[in-house]
């Protein structure tokens, strides 16, 4: 995604409150050069996968939920996800294009075993429902027939889905310029990947031309590894839980800065250990690294792209 990296580039050149620290990196690369991590992409065990269609509508579904969980503070996405799959196990047609044009809030609530409202519930209700117009519209009501019309190319997956989908078109004004990001779009294809180990739908030729998804989550472990640095009013709004306003510029610095950050890192790491290594095993590690953190304090955006 040659628009993400160097879009998020020139917002890191350019940046005012987030700055990447060179030095950050080199440390991090020098520790992982000779033990990169491999993270399980269901390391947790709480995907749906039948190594058939019904996994990539599956994993179209979840893809386009998985976003802002923090302002219910109990929930996350292992909820979205195991909900989901328990959903599928028990019927089959869950996730047929014509149903997801038709899903309540109290009906998405019971998918998720869930006794509250969603972290905003009527934006996931407005995209499921648009996922389902537009597969049934283009695709036959099957996201396995979206897949295949991207003949085994990430890049142009990513294009495709944002074509037709505008709940996935993550990009912004920074400055002046146009900033993409494209973390849902990208990580349905790096879903793909994982899930299917690299075979059948998840056959990608240029998978490693997905960037890292630039969330709320990696951000502040890359502050943690000592890669970004903050100035001091970003990083006291963030200490005080001070929401940060989508479109904000503290808010398309700390996704694009952490987009560059890991892409130099990843760089970096490939030239010192003789191998290349893919920004989608990066930011795997990342997120695991993460959750596994409660500690970490995170910035908090209302938004529907992550």
């Amino acid at each position: 995604m040659e628009e993400v990296r160097s879009t998020a580039a020139w917002v890191a050149t350019h940046s005012s409150h987030v700055t990447v620290d060179f030095s950050g990196i080199e440390k991090v690369a020098e520790t992982m050069k000779n033990s990169i991590p491999k993270v399980e992409w269901d390391f947790e065990g709480i995907h749906y996968f039948d190594n058939g269609p019904l996994t990539v509508q599956y994993l179209l579904v979840l893809d386009t939920l998985n976003f802002c969980f923090w302002p219910d503070e109990e929930m996350s996405y292992d909820h979205l996800a195991s909900g989901l799959k328990v959903t599928l196990e028990s019927d089959k047609f869950a996730f047929d294009a014509d149903r997801l044009q038709k899903y309540t809030g109290p009906q998405l609530r019971k998918m998720l075993n869930w006794p509250r409202p969603l972290p905003l519930e009527d934006e996931r209700l407005r995209l499921l429902h648009e996922v389902g117009f537009e597969l049934e519209k283009s695709f036959d009501g099957k996201a396995s027939k979206l897949v295949e019309s991207c003949d085994k190319s990430a890049a142009k997956l990513v294009a495709l889905i944002a074509r037709h989908f505008p709940g996935f078109r993550d990009h912004t004004v920074y400055k002046g310029h146009q900033i993409f990001l494209y973390k849902r779009a990208q990580i349905f294809a790096a879903d793909l990947w994982g899930a299917f180990k690299g075979q059948g739908y998840g056959d990608f030729e240029d998978i490693s031309s997905i960037t890292i998804f630039a969330d709320y989550i990696v951000p502040a472990v890359l502050l943690q590894l000592g890669v970004l640095r903050y100035s001091s009013s970003l990083a006291n709004i963030i200490k005080k839980n001070t929401e940060i306003v989508s479109g904000s510029e503290e808010e398309v610095e700390l996704r694009a800065c952490s987009v560059y950050a890991v892409e130099k890192m990843k760089e970096l790491i490939s030239k010192k250990a003789g191998k290349q290594v893919l920004s989608v095993e990066l930011d795997l590690w990342l997120w695991a690294f993460g959750i596994q953190c409660p500690s970490l304090q995170h910035h908090r955006t209302l938004s529907i792209y992550y």
